[in-house]
């Protein structure tokens, strides 16, 4: 019996075990070059052992990849086996060959994930044989960092938490009303104006405390280089979002002719230092689409990934429906209303993303006043939207935030910092289906896969965010991967004994996670207003 998340195909272990010493060499395989990086890099730091290359399978780790893995479990797919003198982890490809060695890390127990090593520690494997493959191709987590800032390291030490639950797409929310974080060179004003904000209220909007000190940041287009190569080098694609038409009040604050302003005074308007829906939205204007595709010139030239998010969501249409230009440009292209003229903002930057080998993600919003061709949707508000676009022929990543949204509050008590929104414990979260049971066989095949979004508004530093994150993120990253029966016949009781050996993995990485037992004390937020909502979520 393993203990190992998220669940394998199939697990079997053995009497007695290999034992891991400064004399285990790793014989690496064409193609095993990142996976030998990232284990000699990793266990050697965890176990002071060289791991030197070496040649001969006896007392060493191989890695390679071979095409019967890649026909039997697919280019994710890994086979694992412990031998009491050698290892073997063959993946079905560079990809699947990474994901092994995460299961092999995950087998020599808690202190693997250390960065130096404990005296006296002896290293044994189990002696154990895993065969797996993931159950979806898109396994993904969106990190807000516009609402609070999260500097270079953070993202890069989120990227090893995802690497270590095998999750595959990282959603980098950039940009918001809040805040500007990547640099783009032409603009310099969305770094230099757009990126801080004078304060920032503490707790939910309703919330009477505000945060005083200047808050902000942003990546350099270096940084944006090194995590992406870092993402790559552990098999996680980056999806930039840069937020249209919402959502848009820091890049107006940096460049006011972007706005509305034969609606309002445009140059009034600072970076927003509050949360929720926000009016002022971006002019539908050809100025501001030929600002916008400058951004993507820059932004496909840093992000090398096939999906490019645009948002989409939350866009009031209030100020268009003042705006003698915004009716001028309905009436131009013969629109019925202010929502399909969302729908003609968005399938601009479709068609434009497309002639350059890119795809369009947007948020569910997207499917109102018409559908852009090609695009992708998040559906978050539910599974109404992925359901339409499914069946519409679209493809749907299903992100519901009823059930996925982790900075929904975590259980009834009045401890919970800053509760936010229904509860959603990590069993409601285990039970989460990403697959809507009214889709067909045809229609299912269009959901690409599945994501967990956390949403910073409240999360002042990476404290809060891994307290919201984790270990409800463990649950979903065992949704995404593993092919568990229907959530009512899932093993929860099972998964909760393999979460006693998950938790000090967690705490030799130094996650502060929510602990079973409830938030410890420097993990409250007394007196900090939230926005509980009682009994279950509707499910739409």
């Amino acid at each position: 019996m393993t203990d190992l998340i998220p669940l394998p195909r199939y697990a079997h272990t053995y009497r007695g075990h290999f034992e891991l010493g400064p004399d285990t060499r790793l014989v690496a395989g064409e193609d095993a070059g990142a996976s030998e990086r990232w284990l000699r890099g990793t266990l050697g730091a965890a176990t002071g052992f060289p791991l030197a290359p070496g040649d001969s399978p006896e007392n060493g780790i191989q890695l390679y990849i071979h095409p019967m893995v890649t026909k039997d479990l697919g280019p994710e797919g890994y086979r694992l086996m412990v031998q009491p003198h050698t290892v073997h982890v063959v993946g079905g490809g560079p990809a699947g060959l990474f994901w092994g060695a995460q299961t092999l890390r995950q087998l020599l127990g808690p202190d693997a994930f250390r960065r130096a090593p404990l005296p006296g520690r002896e290293w044994r494997l189990p002696l154990t044989h895993v065969q797996d493959s993931p159950r979806f191709p898109w396994r993904g987590l969106m990190l807000d960092v516009a609402r609070h800032f999260m500097p270079k390291e953070g993202v890069l030490r989120y990227l090893d938490l995802m690497a270590a639950h095998k999750l595959n797409v990282f959603h980098f929310h950039l940009t918001d009303d809040q805040g500007w974080r990547v640099e783009i060179e032409r603009y310099p004003r969305l770094t230099e104006i757009g990126s801080w904000r004078a304060r920032t209220k503490f707790g939910h909007r309703a919330s009477p405390l505000w945060d005083d000190k200047p808050h902000g940041g942003y990546y350099t287009q270096d940084d944006i280089r090194e995590i992406v190569a870092y993402a790559a080098e552990r098999h996680i694609t980056v999806v930039p979002e840069i937020d249209v038409p919402g959502h848009s009040q820091a890049a107006i604050a940096a460049y006011p002719e972007l706005g509305n302003t034969d609606v309002i005074d445009t140059n009034s308007l600072s970076v927003w230092d509050n949360w929720g829906i926000n009016p002022n939205v971006l002019a539908p204007t050809d100025n501001t689409l030929r600002f916008y595709e400058g951004v993507f010139e820059e932004l496909l030239e840093l992000f090398p990934s096939e999906f490019i998010h645009v948002g989409g969501d939350e866009c009031l249409k209030d100020q268009w429906k003042q705006s003698a230009t915004a009716q001028a440009r309905i009436a131009e292209l013969g629109l019925a209303d202010e929502d399909e003229l969302q729908s003609w903002f968005i399938g601009h930057f479709d068609k434009w993303l497309s002639a350059r080998g890119r795809r369009l993600v947007g948020w569910d919003e997207i499917l109102e006043g018409g559908l852009a061709d090609g695009a992708v949707v998040s559906s978050w508000r539910g599974y109404e939207g992925g359901i339409t676009a499914a069946r519409a022929g679209h493809d749907v990543v299903m992100c519901p935030e009823q059930h996925v949204y982790l900075d929904w509050r975590q259980a009834p008590g009045e401890d919970e910092p800053v509760p936010i929104a229904h509860v959603r414990t990590l069993e409601d979260v285990y039970r989460f289906e990403p697959v809507p049971e009214q889709l067909g066989e045809a229609e299912a095949r269009h959901v690409l896969g599945t994501q967990a979004n956390v949403w910073t508004e409240v999360m002042e530093d990476h404290a809060r965010v891994d307290y919201q994150t984790f270990p409800r993120l463990a649950a979903f990253a065992e949704v995404a991967w593993s092919a568990l029966p229907a959530p009512a016949e899932r093993d929860f009781a099972d998964f909760e004994r393999r979460m006693t050996a998950h938790y000090p993995r967690l705490d030799a990485l130094g996650v502060a996670y929510r602990p079973p037992t409830g938030p410890l004390p420097w993990q409250r937020r007394p007196g900090v207003l939230g926005r509980p909502k009682d009994g279950p979520p509707p499910n739409a």
